[in-house]
């Protein structure tokens, strides 16, 4: 397990998709429950800690798998120690949050749908179409996560997203565009399952081969599936803005200014995209909120 202060919430946070995700769920005590469809089938992890030690459970055919890799699951392979603070808003933040690692899941298409349905769209509307169509295609969470008033599920399988009919992804508020390029992704998902052995930059180019899938997608699953600290997300609507402002007062920086800012850390400039979001330091908004999409127009 990794060695030092481990924050849960910090570190697997990034996998929750809305509070109301049906493969991930927090608990009062401070336990964190997550589905996968790893490549023994599907499985359910309860994780927590207790006096500085982590527990762990899992149940389903993917169970020994998800234990097996849980420390890399919970940071073991990141390297918070080689980080070096420039700026004073980093410096602080990053010593609020000892506790913050880059969780690594090893698997791609968990990461990868998530994100494509989250492109061009709100958060709210992301995360309502990820919530009914694992709700209805997945199956359910192994163990006692699958039963109860909120049961967990599983994702669907590359072969059942494939079949989903069009619809199921209109009634999601998914538009042509995005299902589109989910379906083309799942066609060729034991290629993309594959890129776990690459590099991070790696991984993105062959992800990017994808027509659909660009910088900003496949930045946000390399983040997930391989913990890359350097993986930083290219545009994004907010982060330059928000790096600008923390960084050099410049609410208005686009991605160039962005990454001009964030050189000094090289290597691992999504970790420091990460403590500046932790950090509170963000610009007032102005302009309203993305609205929302009407598929119906498109």
């Amino acid at each position: 397990m990794p060695d030092g202060p481990l924050d849960l919430g910090l570190v697997l946070g990034p996998l929750r998709r809305g509070p109301a995700d049906p493969t991930f769920r927090a608990t009062a005590d401070g336990s964190v429950w997550r589905t996968s469809r790893t490549p023994t089938g599907p499985g359910t992890l309860r994780v927590g800690t207790y006096g500085g030690e982590v527990f762990s459970e899992a149940w389903g055919p993917g169970a020994e798998w998800l234990l097996d890799r849980l420390p890399e699951l919970l940071g073991a392979a990141d390297a918070p120690d080689v980080f070096v603070p420039r700026h004073r808003v980093v410096a602080l933040a990053q010593h609020r949050r000892p506790g913050l690692r880059l969780t690594c899941t090893g698997r791609v298409l968990e990461s990868l749908i998530p994100s494509v349905l989250e492109q061009k769209v709100t958060t709210d509307e992301a995360y309502r179409a990820w919530r009914l169509l694992v709700g209805r295609f997945g199956e359910p969470a192994p163990g006692p996560a699958g039963a109860g008033d909120r049961p967990m599920w599983v994702m669907p399988a590359p072969r059942t997203w494939a079949l989903i009919p069009s619809w199921e992804w209109h009634r999601a508020g998914v538009d042509d565009k995005r299902a589109s390029t989910i379906l083309r992704a799942v066609r060729v998902a034991g290629r993309l399952e594959q890129t776990v052995e690459m590099a991070p930059a790696e991984a993105q180019a062959r992800l990017e081969v994808v027509p659909g899938v660009g910088p900003w997608t496949s930045a946000e699953v390399v983040q997930r599936s391989h913990g890359a600290p350097d993986a930083v997300t290219v545009g994004d609507l907010h982060l330059p803005g928000i790096v600008g402002w923390a960084l050099a007062g410049d609410r208005h920086a686009d991605d160039a200014v962005m990454l001009r800012l964030l050189e000094p850390y090289a290597g691992q400039r999504h970790r420091a995209a990460r403590l500046i979001l932790l950090s509170g330091k963000v610009p007032a908004r102005r302009a309203p909120k993305m609205p929302r999409m009407d598929i119906g127009t498109l």
